[in-house]
């Protein structure tokens, strides 16, 4: 298991944990006999609610987007040296804008190919633009689904 799958499994953990108390919390607030109590025990019910789903559906992503990444690897797909790390680890991120139009320019000539969508997030992410490339695996794991 690597380092950040251990970091997001303890996030989750600890998310976990609070939504627990949170729950109990709203419990004691709900079996009061005071009607404002009783509204603040309510609303309070709702943050395990959201939080569960949040949790839940990030997680499903995170399941989603491996899956496919290992799938992509299989295949031979996967960015390598188009996409380098630095010795930190970390993508190189002048190699990764470098080499983006690349990407994008599979991307616009394959639109049904999830392995296309999911390759551009990679390099969105290697490039620092993780809001993007959260969109792009996304798409791609929604063509990776209906194929």
């Amino acid at each position: 298991m690597n380092r950040p799958m251990i970091a997001a499994l303890f996030m989750a953990l600890l998310l976990a944990m609070y939504l627990a108390f949170t729950a109990n919390y709203a419990w004691i607030l709900l079996r009061d006999p005071s009607p404002l109590v009783n509204a603040m025990g309510y609303a309070l019910a709702l943050l395990p609610l959201l939080g569960a789903w949040g949790l839940g559906s990030e997680l499903l992503f995170a399941r989603r987007s491996a899956a496919l990444t290992r799938q992509l690897e299989s295949e031979g797909l996967l960015p390598g040296e188009e996409l380098p790390s630095l010795t930190s680890g970390r993508p190189d991120r002048h190699a990764a804008e470098a080499a983006f139009p690349q990407f994008q320019q599979d991307t616009e000539a394959n639109p049904e190919s999830w392995q296309s969508w999911l390759r551009l997030g990679l390099a969105y992410d290697a490039c620092g633009d993780r809001r993007r490339a959260r969109w792009a695996v996304r798409k791609a794991i929604s063509l990776g689904r209906s194929s």
